[in-house]
């Protein structure tokens, strides 16, 4: 198992901009371009893409910390990472750091690039002025 760390900055974007874009199933939607269905407290599930990727609420701080278990649907059985998202705000924008542990071997290559291209890339567009 590994662990993906990565951060972005979105400009443009305050905090509670891109928390809502996590975690509003429409909003998600929309970002992703396929179908989200986004719980919004702890304990609650989420899906994106179908079923292609779900999980469920760990921890919820708003506009400040999202934590989740969060699967591929292609993952053997059982097998959940867990994804932390901080966001912070920072001159122009919002900077997000983001972990991922538990990230089998052999999906830790496409899982980070998909961070970048499915993710971060869209929220700065969205969020470009």
């Amino acid at each position: 198992m590994k662990t993906i760390r990565q951060t972005a900055t979105i400009r443009g974007a305050t905090p509670h901009d891109v928390y809502e874009s996590l975690l509003d199933s429409k909003r998600h939607g929309k970002l992703i371009g396929d179908r989200a269905k986004i719980g919004r407290r702890p304990g609650e599930a989420w899906s994106a893409y179908g079923a292609g990727l779900s999980g469920e609420q760990i921890a919820l701080t708003k506009d400040k910390r999202i934590v989740q278990s969060w699967r591929e649907s292609d993952w053997p059985k059982g097998v959940h990472s867990r994804a932390t998202f901080s966001l912070a705000r920072t001159k122009g924008g919002t900077r997000i750091t983001f972990r991922q542990s538990g990230v089998p071997d052999r999906h830790y290559r496409s899982i980070s690039s998909g961070w970048h291209e499915y993710y971060w890339e869209p929220l700065k567009k969205q969020f470009a002025r």
